[in-house]
């Protein structure tokens, strides 16, 4: 039995720590939520957080670290990503182990340094790297998208606000997977979930003025860095919120640019801009002292 809660509290945090969430409730109704929409996305989310898991355990990385799930939540994302992007398959399968193994050890070079955190790089960097590999030597491997577009759509602000905060974790096709995520916040941290309803309704207004196609908005693909970005630093002060937001209008920006560009941004734009934002308070600090 003590095995099977650890078991449970290291995969629910892994989970939970994709939105900074270090709860196993938060991150198993999460899981919940990625079930909704695709049982497959849901195992594949489950086998990528065990590997990359697994690999900081024989890794022999920090056990409060493994504990604390801070080697889940990429693998999480990777394990989503396949399902995503490749065919089920053997093939896909070898890749995810590999790809899921490698985000854990990106994690770990990336948690050595201290100039910046490395949030969701290790999954970014993977994924890309899948599918350049994939594009280059294994294109049967590509899953082949048959969606039609439906440039007539008027803006659902409900279905907008829902699939921005499931697109967290690419679960764009039911509002019931991003509420799940939204419940598994809430019920942790207060703060965090008024900083999710900030990070997903302020693309709107912005996505709207720069003529955004409604399709997208309504797909929850504007809002999903700005989640994140309102996550990450939102505090309890006046001037983290004032930060908080600029770093969510500067993701909606970079998602806008990064996909008329024809670029698989993934959370890119969200690391980017608290990047910037983390570098530009630094230099503030820096001349004032």
């Amino acid at each position: 039995m003590v095995f099977i809660h650890n078991l449970f509290l290291i995969l629910g945090r892994g989970i939970g720590q994709v939105m900074f969430q270090n709860n196993a409730f938060s991150g198993l109704l999460m899981l919940v939520g990625i079930f909704l929409n695709s049982w497959q996305m849901g195992i594949l989310a489950v086998c990528g957080n065990i590997i990359s898991t697994l690999t900081a355990y024989f890794s022999g990385y920090k056990h409060d670290d493994i504990k604390n799930g801070l080697y889940g939540f990429n693998g999480t994302l990777v394990g989503i990503a396949v399902g995503v992007f490749l065919q089920l398959s053997v093939g896909s399968l070898i890749m995810l182990i590999i790809t899921s193994a490698l985000s854990t050890w990106i994690a770990y070079f990336f948690n050595r340094q201290r100039l910046l955190p490395s949030f969701t790089t290790p999954f970014i960097l993977v994924v890309w790297g899948m599918l350049g590999v994939c594009s280059w030597l294994f294109p049967n491997l590509l899953l082949v998208s048959d969606t039609v577009i439906d440039s007539t759509q008027n803006i659902n602000y409900f279905q907008t606000f829902c699939l921005g905060i499931g697109q967290v974790m690419f679960q764009g096709d039911t509002v019931l997977s991003g509420l799940f995520f939204f419940i598994g916040i809430l019920i942790n941290s207060r703060k965090a979930s008024l900083y999710t309803i900030l990070g997903a309704l302020l693309p709107i207004p912005l996505a709207i003025l720069l003529e955004v196609d409604a399709t997208n908005l309504n797909a929850g693909l504007m809002g999903y860095n700005g989640v994140l970005c309102a996550i990450a630093l939102g505090g309890s002060t006046r001037e983290s919120s004032v930060w908080a937001g600029c770093s969510v209008l500067l993701s909606t920006v970079l998602q806008i640019l990064g996909m008329s560009l024809g670029i698989t941004t993934l959370t890119a734009p969200f690391v980017i801009s608290v990047w910037g934002i983390i570098m530009t308070q630094k230099t503030i600090k820096t001349q004032i002292n």
